[in-house]
């Protein structure tokens, strides 16, 4: 595992190669860091549906990996297009708690949130974005992302790779774990 001073485990991934350890040090630096250690513009993105630990740290890590942030939430409509098997909370309440979130933890000022009606959002056609904060579960997502920027003659983004965070048992926190009462936000066991 790899840290940078970033607080986080992080893997580099250029298109489909991985950049040993000191190839990615450099990279990161070569890739315009903004002050210590930090990118200048970044993406994170998700649902954001029953924020709990694991989202906490996504964003968390995101501004300690970025001087500013693209912060993207899913439409209602693009969360309609999932044809998830539960209820999702509306776009207004994620950004209602998304936003309460980063004002709390003072990154609301380095925030642009905008909701994404596709699984992309602006990281695929923007110039100014050098990385992408993912999970380990969604990782794949930032490697197509990569691919269509390539195709489309853009610069790849880092890809910041953030471990799952787990609950007392060892399992990951998610949003339908929270929902089914198995844990609560901070991945402590009920019952």
């Amino acid at each position: 595992m790899l840290r940078l001073g970033l607080n986080f485990p992080i893997f580099f991934y250029f298109v489909e190669v991985k950049l040993n350890c000191h190839q990615q040090f450099d990279t990161a630096f070569e890739a315009g860091t903004v002050g210590e250690n930090r990118l200048g513009l970044i993406s994170v993105g998700g649902t954001f549906d029953v924020m709990h630990k694991g989202h906490w740290f996504l964003l968390e890590e995101t501004f300690n990996a970025g001087e500013k942030a693209i912060v993207g939430i899913t439409s209602d409509e693009f969360v309609a297009s999932m044809k998830k098997k539960h209820d999702v909370e509306s776009y207004e309440n994620r950004l209602r708690d998304v936003k309460k979130f980063l004002d709390e933890r003072g990154f609301l000022e380095r925030s642009i949130i905008v909701p994404l009606n596709d699984p992309f959002g602006p990281t695929i056609d923007s110039d100014d974005l050098e990385g992408i904060v993912v999970s380990e579960e969604t990782e794949v997502g930032a490697e197509v992302i990569n691919k269509m920027r390539v195709e489309r003659g853009k610069k790849p983004l880092l890809i910041f790779v953030i471990t799952m965070v787990l609950a007392d048992d060892g399992k990951p926190i998610s949003s339908t774990r929270v929902r089914k009462q198995e844990v609560d936000r901070h991945g402590h066991l009920i019952g």
